[in-house]
C-alpha cells in the first residue's frame, strides 16, 4: 500500500434482479408449491413498468388501491417501508393482468369482490374504510379459508384466490427495489436495478448475478 488517499468510488446502482430466483424464493416461502403463472411470471411481463396509478387492464383505479391496502396488511411498514411503498398493488394487477389465463383472472377478481363484500358484512365498512385490526382479521379468515381449500384439492382444481393474493403480493415486494435493497440483504455488483428486462421467446433466460 502507497498510503496515498483512494480516489472515492463512483456509487454503483443496484444489479438487475434475477427474477426466476426472486419467483424460487416465494415459492419456498409457499411451501414449494408451483405459483400460478407459472412460466409466465419470468419469462416477461408486456409493461416495462408498473404503471404509477390508475386503472390497469381490467382493474379499476379502485381496484388497485384495494390491492395496495390488501398487500400492506400483509407487510406493513416496520424499520422498512411496506408493500404500498413498494407499489405492489399496481404490481399485482399488472401481473395478473400479463400472465394470468382468463380462468384464473375471473377467480381473482371474483375473490376481490368477495373481499368486499365479507368486509361489508363483518365491519359495515368497505375494506379500504376498516380499521387495520379489522383488515387483518379479515384476512385471517380467508388464509384459513384457502388453506383448507388446498389442503383438499387436486392437481386439476383451480388456486384459491386468496392464494394467488399471497403469491404476487410476496412477488412484488420481493422483487421491488425496496424489498430487494432494504427488506433483504443486498449484496451491490456492478449494474443498475431493473425487474423487467426484454425477452423474447425462445431466448435464452438471464442468469442470475454473482
Amino acid at each position: 500500500m502507497s498510503g496515498e488517499p483512494r480516489e472515492p468510488r463512483e456509487p454503483r446502482e443496484p444489479a438487475a434482479i434475477d427474477r426466476r430466483e426472486a419467483i424460487r424464493r416465494v415459492s419456498l416461502l409457499l411451501g414449494g408449491t408451483a405459483l400460478v403463472g407459472g412460466s409466465s411470471l419470468w419469462t416477461a411481463c408486456r409493461s416495462e413498468r408498473v404503471p404509477e396509478s390508475g386503472p390497469i387492464g381490467t382493474f379499476t383505479a379502485h381496484d388497485v388501491d384495494l390491492l395496495d391496502e390488501v398487500a400492506e396488511t400483509m407487510l406493513p411498514a416496520t424499520k422498512t417501508p411496506g408493500a404500498k411503498a413498494a407499489r405492489v398493488g399496481p404490481f399485482m394487477a399488472m401481473m395478473v393482468t400479463d400472465c394470468y389465463d382468463e380462468r384464473d383472472q375471473r377467480i381473482f377478481g371474483d375473490g376481490l369482490r368477495a373481499l368486499e363484500a365479507a368486509s361489508s358484512r363483518t365491519s359495515g365498512k368497505s375494506f379500504l374504510d376498516a380499521t387495520p385490526q379489522q383488515r387483518l382479521a379479515l384476512l385471517e379468515s380467508f388464509d384459513r379459508e384457502a388453506k383448507s381449500y388446498h389442503d383438499a384439492k387436486t392437481k386439476d382444481d383451480p388456486s384459491h384466490w386468496f392464494r394467488m393474493v399471497k403469491e404476487l403480493a410476496m412477488l412484488g415486494y420481493f422483487t421491488s427495489e425496496i424489498g430487494y435493497t432494504q427488506a433483504q440483504r443486498y449484496a451491490e455488483s456492478p449494474g443498475r436495478y431493473d425487474p423487467c428486462v426484454p425477452y423474447g421467446e425462445g431466448e435464452k433466460t438471464w442468469a442470475p448475478h454473482a
